[in-house]
């Protein structure tokens, strides 16, 4: 691989210009500013790089570079040492440091197009101390979605909030599950006064953590509390599909009571010839369940992932832990697939 050693300009005179970055793909370029990510640089340029979260959480937006290097403001939590060992970096997070040639997905041409939703309320219901399960019936059609994608919730300022869609489209509503946050000005605001029949604006569908039924492998779904919420709308919608592969769902609480979908989700793995479902528990000794924490579960019981394709939905420190673990474990780089619940996402 060759390594470019110096910074270079451009464009004589430009000095606000240091870097140009070439999709080894297609051969397309963009020239990248001082100050700008390579995300930002090539969205700029009309260049629709994959991405999502923007924050360096979720990896949707990791590029593998062939040549060339990059540095970082702060060490993104969303790539693991052994991706960098790899030669990935996140394009959100990324500075270039030199010219790059590198490997990157364009966002898919075939993803829903977000649209304006009135949604009228069904039933607004308290599941477990802190978490809501908010049921929604769009006016109209079903807006078209695919498993495992998010949508706003736009209250009357303006302001939106993120869930994850936890229904498939087959359902005919929109299912999101909420976590409350304390003082938050969605969950102990708006909410605390919504009644059924009432109306909320949405706007989605977005992100794009979803299924990628081409993988052709075996399926792993792993997620702490209400990042199961996704891995419940793929449940819902593979379960439709004859001659599915393997399924198993790891799934991470603290307390037996927190379990709020446990009787659903067995409902659902029972469509499949083949399903796993294990709740793992880290703060409930003498529980019948495991106990610890969800990836060492995983990885007790499967400690060679390299046919897996696996989904990993919930708190950030859980996947970046699982994400190099299963790297460790054998798992492929480009069968990873995570969305990161941070509180930006969901307050």
């Amino acid at each position: 691989m060759t390594i470019i050693r110096a910074v270079h300009k451009i464009e004589d005179g430009d000095e606000a210009v240091v870097a140009q970055v070439t999709l080894a793909e297609s051969g397309e370029s963009f020239c990248v500013e001082s100050h700008e990510t390579i995300l930002a640089a090539a969205l700029n340029a009309g260049v629709d790089l994959a991405h999502d979260c923007k924050s360096g959480f979720c990896g949707s937006c990791r590029i593998r570079l062939l040549e060339g290097e990059v540095a970082y403001d702060e060490e993104p939590l969303g790539l693991s040492e052994e991706e960098r060992g790899c030669g990935f970096a996140l394009a959100c997070q990324a500075r270039a440091r030199m010219n790059l040639r590198v490997a990157a997905e364009l966002m898919p041409s075939d993803r829903p197009v977000p649209v304006e939703i009135e949604a009228e309320v069904v039933s607004l219901t308290p599941v477990c101390p802190d978490i809501l399960r908010l049921r929604l019936r769009p006016e109209g059609e079903m807006p078209d979605f695919q498993p495992g994608q998010y949508i706003n919730v736009v209250t009357e300022s303006g302001a939106t909030r993120s869930f994850s869609i936890a229904s498939a489209p087959s359902e005919g509503e929109i299912d999101l599950h909420i976590r409350v946050i304390p003082g938050g000005m969605f969950t102990a605001g708006v909410l605390s006064g919504i009644e059924a029949g009432e109306t909320l604006r949405l706007h989605g569908p977005h992100g794009l953590f979803r299924l990628h039924p081409e993988d052709f492998r075996p399926l792993l779904l792993v997620a702490t509390g209400t990042g199961i919420a996704p891995l419940r709308a793929m449940l819902a919608a593979l379960k439709e599909e004859p001659d599915g592969p393997p399924v198993a769902l790891y799934w991470g609480m603290r307390t037996e009571s927190e379990l709020y979908l446990a009787e659903e989700i067995a409902a659902l793995g029972a469509a499949f010839d083949d399903f796993t479902f294990v709740p793992v528990l880290s703060r409930a000794p003498g529980s019948p369940h495991r106990s610890g924490h969800v990836q060492d579960a995983v990885l007790a019981d499967l400690p060679d992932l390299s046919d897996h394709a696996i989904y990993l939905c919930g708190s950030p420190a859980m996947i970046a832990e699982a994400r190099g673990r299963f790297l460790e474990a054998g798992a492929s780089v480009n069968h990873i697939y995570a969305d990161s619940f941070h509180f930006a996402h969901n307050l």
